[in-house]
């Protein structure tokens, strides 16, 4: 029988481009916090618990990927949102953006307008508008405006232990990412083995977290280093899709472009002159799955000049979940198998 001390949780569960959204309906108490930043910080203080159940195996598995909904602090926000996953809590996240978009339309959380319904979504980075095809009240493509993003560092380099001093950028989509190219390590993120590419992304964030201190002019709850991504290296503006690999958190592997991720390679390339406005590029997952991502404006972030990338994809529905906690189960807490 369930544990009376543990809720009974229920969950949606979508997908974008094959990276998990599960969102958490019901279960969670309420969240205090004046601000979303704080509301992340009481539930990774008060609540890790809940968040190791249902990312966790046997409930989830070492790539899940989670939403909490919370209460707006916002006042132009029509939903807020915690982003979860195997080591704690993002400040951004694209492709549960996506989802939400499609899911606020469902959920009749916002007026519907056809052909295109805007739901503003506050996220730990900021407000976030989701822009969400609808055709006869059907929900399609969902396209989102970052908060700004911007190039942190470029050519850095980073002493690994296996590949010595390595050249990274370091930019901002939302979260922090390294970025270098996967033939640096003599990887190919098409051809190499996940496993390959996921340990040198690991090196690279390791390193960096060690050897290089960020700073967000927002607020110091952000600047924090979120992942690596490796890439194909075609980051001058071409037709052609740009591959790259994700690797975030606890050294999970994003199945999709990654939102946040493809916001940061833009913020990368418009600095470096290697993609305007009004050009809009294909960025390409592990998956096959293709994000398009564009400038929508040039702005600035604290002493950073920055972009506001558009970033656009599709989310679909995998299923419904009804998650118990049994007294007895000595695993019911939730486990990881690295």
């Amino acid at each position: 029988m369930a544990d009376k001390e543990w809720p009974v949780f229920e969950t949606v569960e979508m997908h974008t481009g094959g990276e998990p959204v599960r969102i958490i309906e019901t279960g969670y108490p309420d969240i205090p916090g004046g601000s979303i930043l704080a509301k992340r910080r009481y539930v990774r203080d008060n609540l890790d618990h809940f968040r190791k159940a249902l990312m966790f195996e046997p409930r989830g598995h070492y790539d899940m990927y989670g939403v909490i909904p919370v209460p707006p602090s916002h006042p132009e926000a029509h939903l807020a949102v915690l982003f979860t996953h195997n080591e704690g809590y993002s400040t951004m996240c694209g492709h549960a953006t996506i989802a939400l978009g499609r899911y606020a339309i469902d959920k009749g959380l916002v007026p519907v307008v056809e052909p295109v319904t805007t739901v503003n979504i506050e996220c730990p980075c900021g407000l976030v508008r989701a822009h969400v095809q609808v055709e006869k009240g059907v929900p399609g493509q969902v396209s989102f405006d970052s908060v700004p993003a911007f190039a942190f560092a470029l050519s850095r380099l980073a002493a690994t232990p296996t590949y010595g001093p390595v050249e990274v950028d370091i930019a901002y989509g939302g979260a922090f990412y390294a970025l270098a190219p996967a033939d640096t390590f003599g990887l190919d993120v098409r051809k190499s083995r996940t496993r390959d590419l996921v340990d040198a992304a690991t090196e690279v964030t390791e390193a960096v977290k060690a050897q290089i201190p960020l700073h967000h002019p927002d607020d110091p709850d952000l600047a924090f280093l979120y992942g690596t991504i490796l890439t194909d290296g075609n980051d001058e503006f071409s037709a052609e899709p740009t591959a790259n690999i994700c690797v975030f958190a606890d050294a999970q592997v994003d199945r999709s472009p990654t939102g946040s991720g493809v916001t940061a390679r833009i913020a990368a390339q418009a600095k470096r002159g290697q993609i305007k406005p009004g050009q809009q590029r294909l960025f390409e997952s592990v998956t096959g799955c293709l994000f398009t991502g564009e400038i929508a404006e040039e702005t600035r972030c604290g002493d950073f000049p920055a972009v506001r990338a558009r970033v656009s994809g599709q989310s679909y529905y995998t299923g419904r979940s009804q998650f118990t906690i049994e007294a007895e189960d000595p695993l019911a807490k939730g486990f990881l198998l690295k």
